[in-house]
């Protein structure tokens, strides 16, 4: 028997706890560090926690995609928003994981075996979903069937950028009949006729006031998502320098070839042709 501030007298033992509902006992218990190094701890929980914001992710950008292809721009909206924001809580984490220096890692590397961040299903659907397609990032998934097919399935469907310009479309402006049905497998090819879509939106927005806000939530959502990989990069380097990663990756050397992805090129280069 529990007395709250008010000096009421609440019973806990039928009604459903905090713990029950956030299902703690699991969360909490699922922790299992494999070396003896005190340090591990902080690798496993970042890496869980950053895999939890993702599902968060997935959930808010499955939803923004559909809202778009609805006309649904306001929930859409309030979704890119929330996206953003979980790649700046995903930015800040890079600054915990940082405490960890090189010698506390390496008593922990040799537990890890080929376990890697580059296996994360999650991680991959989300660049996906944003439109970074390329299958040989289905490989690392292939021995777990059920999870391989929700990879390819976010291989294979239109990207958040593809619903945007089909939007575009459907608003009149002139978007080539190329980029509103072609191979979504197939990485998106900027074109400059999307881009004088876009101009036409960023020079006249009191006229498209929803699609100007679109182009302004993507370009929060990759400025984001650029700030993420770029504190990926610059922590890996400083923990592991240019060794190889753990998955067989060139390490600090392929996450740098990866700061030069564009998600949404024509959004950007309309900044110096307006």
């Amino acid at each position: 028997m529990t007395i709250d501030h008010h000096g009421a007298k609440l019973d806990f033992s039928t009604a459903m706890s905090y713990g029950d509902y956030l299902h703690l006992d699991q969360v909490l218990g699922a922790q299992h560090p494999l070396s003896p190094n005190h340090n591990e701890m902080l690798f496993i929980v970042q890496h869980q926690t950053s895999e939890l914001w993702m599902k968060l992710m997935l959930h808010e950008l499955h939803a923004a995609v559909a809202a778009i292809a609805e006309d649904r721009l306001s929930a859409a909206f309030k979704m890119l928003a929330r996206v953003s924001k979980i790649f700046e809580q995903l930015v800040h984490a890079w600054d915990v994981l940082a405490t960890m220096t090189p010698p506390e890692y390496s008593a922990i590397r040799p537990y890890l075996a080929s376990s890697s961040g580059f296996q994360s299903w999650q991680y991959r659907c989300i660049e996906f979903s944003l439109g970074n397609k390329n299958p040989a990032m289905l490989a690392p998934h292939s021995h777990r069937p059920e999870r391989l097919a929700q990879v390819e399935a976010a291989f294979r469907a239109p990207s958040l950028y593809d619903e945007a310009l089909r939007l575009l479309a459907r608003r009149g402006l002139a978007i080539p009949a190329d980029h509103l049905e072609r191979d979504w497998t197939q990485p998106y090819a900027a074109s400059d006729a999307v881009e004088q879509a876009w101009l036409t939106v960023y020079r006249e927005p009191d006229t498209h006031w929803d699609l100007y806000q679109l182009g302004e939530e993507l370009t929060d959502l990759e400025d984001a998502f650029r700030l993420w990989r770029f504190r990926h990069v610059t922590t890996v380097e400083r923990i592991i320098g240019f060794k190889r990663g753990t998955g067989g990756t060139n390490g600090v050397g392929y996450l740098r070839k990866m700061l030069d992805t564009v998600l949404f090129p024509e959004i950007w280069k309309l900044r110096t042709d307006l």
